[in-house]
């Protein structure tokens, strides 16, 4: 059975979202929601046999869309992915799950009081690159592991529609945005140490626009987990190009991972993984092509999951995540080391 999926949002990342349920086996278009005249007019044109709404909750009130692809910035996640669930729908929500705690509380309990299934788009999980250091981990192939880093240079953030993106009132912050994709990376690889105790975080920044005060180009927090785990998590929005590494190293073996592209979304990457495994002297090269992360993979690993009525990520997992980026943004404040509770 094909899910017919609503799409709301359609600005930077919207189109991309849309053009990939449509090339998904096992699921179709069946409507696209807009914020203004402009992207309305543009993914009318994009998709002239879609209906296209201004404005979110007709998109829902639609009695021919099983689930709802939400793609907005951070601010209206809880907002709309709240009356998605409420509506019957089940939602595959693009990270952060939400800019707050307390947003992402209402969320799961929407979810839990419509039955519905809540998804969160934390999609470098599916990545073979990425995924491939989660699956060496779990193997028992470095040991025990003890330490990773994670480091990213990349260009400046586009400001997305109407400059959100250098909102702080609509992004939240920056780690948030960029930085919760290395932090869910961590949390996932390391899951079964448990969840980090504390976080230890500093960042500064370029100047920038009126409204966007406190939001941090630079940004490096310490992650600690019990017994001596921790993990480095440094990234910075004022370089060039897209450059990111991964290491982690065990009490048996290490795991060495890089992606380097032009942009963020180029099809022509370069990377390199490579790992030590236990009782190796040397290290081996598992993969050196490039490959991206396939929005067509998200949406079809999230149709086989709704039909399971399962998640891909979590509430639960997600909203883990929110609380380490916002605690962090906390820590750069207060100068200090701060406890996580969950």
């Amino acid at each position: 059975m094909t899910a017919r999926f609503g799409l709301i949002g359609y600005g930077l990342w919207g189109p991309l979202v849309a053009r990939a349920i449509r090339d998904t086996e096992g699921a179709s278009l069946a409507a696209i929601a807009c914020r203004s005249d402009e992207t309305a007019r543009k993914a009318r044109t994009d998709f002239p046999e879609i209906p296209v709404y201004l404005g979110y909750r007709e998109l829902i009130a639609h009695g021919d869309v099983d689930a709802v692809a939400v793609a907005v910035p951070n601010d209206l996640h809880a907002e709309i992915g709240i009356a998605a669930l409420e509506g019957g729908k089940d939602v595959l929500l693009e990270k952060p799950m939400a800019n707050t705690r307390a947003e992402c509380d209402r969320l799961i309990d929407a979810a839990r009081r419509t039955s519905r299934v809540l998804s969160i788009g934390h999609q470098l999980r599916l990545s073979q690159q990425w995924g491939r250091v989660k699956t060496i981990i779990d193997a028992g192939d470095i040991g025990e592991p003890l330490h990773a880093h994670v480091s990213l240079f990349r260009f400046p953030f586009r400001p997305g529609s109407e400059g959100w993106r250098y909102a702080r009132a609509r992004i939240g912050s920056w780690a948030l945005e960029e930085a919760v994709h290395a932090v869910d990376s961590v949390m996932w690889y390391f899951e079964r140490s448990g969840d980090p105790v504390s976080v230890l975080a500093v960042g500064n920044g370029r100047d920038v626009p009126p409204g966007a005060e406190g939001l941090q180009h630079n940004f490096t927090a310490v992650l600690k987990f019990t017994g001596g785990l921790h993990a480095v998590i440094t990234e910075t929005l004022a370089g060039f190009e897209y450059h990111q590494t991964m290491e982690v190293s065990g009490t048996e073996g290490a795991i060495r991972t890089w992606w380097s592209g032009d942009m963020d979304r180029t099809h022509a990457p370069r990377f390199d993984l490579r790992v030590q495994r236990r009782g190796q002297t040397r290290s081996e090269t598992i993969a050196r092509s490039g490959e991206v992360v396939e929005l067509v993979d998200q949406i079809a690993a999230t149709v086989n999951a709704f039909r399971e009525r399962r998640a891909l990520v979590t509430g639960e997992e997600a909203r883990k995540r929110v609380i380490v980026c916002t605690t962090a943004e906390r820590s750069i404040l207060e100068g200090r080391e701060i406890p996580l509770t969950f």
